[in-house]
């Protein structure tokens, strides 16, 4: 696993957008693997500013998002398909139809998982794909127990993911309690992983992402079994972690 060491956050989405403006650029026609949450939209911020500087050009990029809350609509405001509008599609050029999404709202989700898991074959896997990490060490939404083996499926969210993300929503009975998301499995087929980690909150995590076992209690560590890792953290998430090595 590669380590970048940021002074704070804004290095580290810095960091990580020029990783995805040189896949980019390499590759016009790249499948970039994309990710909700806090921790990424300063990466997103920062492929804005780039593609306004003409950095790089979307028009022929595929998107492939790791997940979706089960029971919301693309146009909920809390979706993560408005998440990704919002912070990110509509102020580049790419294409609508080339960008995926689980549906949250299909009446059969486990025909909805096998329809993105053949997404996920023939669009991509991604070229590379863009993760956070839950203070639990979740990864998507596999939340810890979740098997290595698993593809695209259903899972019901813990407590502690659901408190995380109340934030998003006017209250935690708000937030959904299952979601749609792309398996451990799904995930280390991408070529290339950027795994991001930023705040004090994040620090117990990485720490036991970089001196812990690989155990299915702590669904990240499964990426030390990828060949192509790049964990970008700052300072106060690396702080427990540089301790020990």
């Amino acid at each position: 696993m590669n380590i970048i060491v940021t002074e704070n956050k804004k290095e580290l989405s810095q960091k990580a957008c020029s990783i995805f403006e040189s896949q980019v650029r390499d590759n016009p026609k790249s499948v970039l693997g994309l990710a909700t949450g806090s921790t990424p939209t300063g990466t997103y911020e920062e492929l804005i500013e780039g593609y306004s500087h003409g950095n790089a050009d979307y028009e022929n990029v595929k998107t492939i998002n790791l997940d979706e809350y089960v029971g919301l609509g693309g146009d909920h405001p809390q979706s993560y398909r408005t998440f990704m509008e919002e912070n990110l599609f509509r102020h580049v050029n790419i294409q609508q139809e080339n960008t995926f999404i689980p549906d949250g709202t299909a009446s059969e989700l486990q025909k909805e998982c096998l329809r993105y898991e053949e997404v996920i074959e023939n669009i991509g896997p991604p070229d590379i794909q863009l993760l956070g990490i839950g203070e639990n060490g979740h990864i998507g939404f596999n939340e810890p127990g979740s098997s290595f083996d698993t593809e695209t499926h259903v899972v019901e969210l813990a407590a502690s993911t659901r408190e995380a993300n109340a934030r998003f929503f006017d209250s935690i009975e708000d937030v959904p309690k299952q979601a749609v998301t792309m398996g451990i499995r799904s995930i280390l087929k991408s070529k290339r992983i950027v795994l991001l980690a930023s705040g004090e909150r994040k620090a117990r995590a990485i720490e036991q992402l970089l001196t812990g076992e690989i155990t299915e209690d702590f669904p990240a560590s499964a990426l030390k079994r990828h060949d192509d890792v790049t964990l970008i953290v700052d300072k106060e998430a690396y702080q427990y972690a540089a301790l020990r090595r």
